[in-house]
């Protein structure tokens, strides 16, 4: 039996997986929350045949985690979307699903665990900061997860995201900006509505001077 990739993990394995296709390799780790009540209903689900969806990892709200898919192979996380222009993004990431309702906000233990394991995976297939994206990036049309309670300026402080620095050209055209980050071509607002769930959590609102800004800022780090 294939060992886990992660020290400490649980080795838990899903049939719902298969080779990456196209020679690819993990080049993105992709967030959710399964907004499920607890770890093992969604343990169970993720390894079930007839649900057709599983992930890499769950980590629970108590910091365990379970590894259900090797990392070399292909997960059924992702589902249809695209990041920076590229598609088949279950053949070109890992999956890791927190055990969160969708509401309440992540537990400590939880973060923690994610944080050791996210610096594992990145070194091992030597993805960067830039990498680690939310579900809801890359398929604004379907998906909000791991949702606005996901502290994802504390990851970026730890250098396992990124974060706009100081902001940018305030007056600078938005979608240029969320191209650039890597945001897919769909409708305006859902692609202005998964930015903010991400870098402004909470806002509403027409497009203003401050999303400009932030994307703007967020566009040329990643250009450097």
């Amino acid at each position: 039996m294939t060992r886990p990739d992660a020290a400490g993990a649980l080795w838990h394995p899903s049939p719902n997986t298969g080779p990456r296709r196209d020679g690819l390799r993990p080049e993105l780790v992709v967030l959710h929350y399964t907004q499920m009540q607890g770890a093992l209903p969604a343990l169970t689900r993720l390894c079930a045949p007839e649900a057709q969806v599983s992930a890499h990892y769950l980590i629970g709200a108590d910091g365990q985690v379970w590894q259900m898919v090797s990392e070399a192979m292909r997960a059924w996380h992702a589902g249809a979307g695209s990041w920076r222009g590229q598609e088949d993004i279950n053949s070109r990431s890992i999956g890791i699903e927190l055990d969160n309702d969708g509401d309440s906000p992540f537990a400590a233990a939880q973060m923690l665990t994610l944080e050791q394991l996210l610096s594992g995976v990145l070194a091992r297939w030597s993805i960067p900061p830039a990498g680690v994206i939310a579900h809801s990036d890359m398929a604004p049309e379907r998906k909000s997860d791991p949702g606005p309670r996901f502290d994802w300026h504390r990851l970026a402080r730890l250098g396992l995201s990124v974060w706009p620095g100081p902001d940018g050209d305030r007056d600078a055209p938005l979608a240029p900006s969320l191209t650039q980050i890597g945001y897919p071509a769909v409708a305006p607002d859902l692609r202005l509505a998964a930015f903010r769930l991400r870098f402004r959590p909470g806002h509403k609102g027409p497009e203003d001077s401050t999303d400009r800004a932030r994307a703007a800022a967020l566009a040329a780090l990643l250009q450097k």
